[in-house]
């Protein structure tokens, strides 16, 4: 099993009172945390600020919980995302879903774009929001345990035994589920950005 060391030993020196520690924490990860919110919350900065700001406290509340089988900063997306949850529910607007899907290129391009900041050009900015809002289409589309499955292996890097137990289903079925997730939102994702370059060219 991979363990992120480093990681582990940096919230081991959290747990100890490490004012170090805790600099080094909110400087590795509050801009980047906030860039995660403001691509899931676009055009309200200010409450972005405030969910990072929530969520990272309550990082720092369960520092003990975290145990190294996931990058420290998919943890802190994981309750990132929660924090956002509730603030959309708060708003009453639907909740988001990303999936980071390594195994179709086009796909991982497309969401590796929304860790980058927003650049001077307009028309990438328009390109970057159209392939957030058509990954947000697709999840959307899937069955809800498919949603689930993906957010939780890709998203929030939980081990197939971690989903196995959430499920309440065995590790080869999960493998199976996930396979069949991949391909469904490969397929609906495929056939959305198929519709936009029809739309583009006519």
């Amino acid at each position: 099993m991979l363990l992120y060391l480093e990681d582990k030993q940096l919230v081991k020196r959290m747990l100890t009172g490490d004012q170090r520690a805790f600099d080094q924490f909110f400087t590795e990860n509050f801009q980047r945390l906030y860039r995660f919110a403001l691509s899931r919350v676009p055009d309200d900065p200010e409450s972005c600020k405030e969910i990072v700001n929530s969520a990272l406290g309550k990082a720092i509340r369960n520092l003990h919980k975290f145990r190294g089988e996931a990058a420290l900063f998919t943890w802190l997306c994981a309750i990132c995302r929660n924090e956002i949850s509730d603030w959309l529910e708060r708003q009453g607007r639907y909740r988001e879903h990303i999936v980071l899907t390594e195994d179709f290129p086009e796909i991982r391009a497309a969401v590796d774009s929304f860790q980058t900041p927003l650049a001077d050009d307009p028309e990438w900015n328009m390109q970057r929001q159209e392939f957030v809002r058509l990954i947000h289409v697709a999840l959307d589309r899937l069955p809800a345990r498919y949603g689930d499955a993906l957010e939780w292996k890709y998203i929030e890097g939980y081990s197939i035994r971690e989903i196995a137990g959430r499920m309440g289903i065995g590790e080869e079925a999960v493998q199976s589920l996930l396979a069949r997730a991949r391909r469904a939102f490969h397929d609906v994702y495929g056939s959305l950005t198929q519709d936009m370059g029809s739309r583009v060219s006519t």
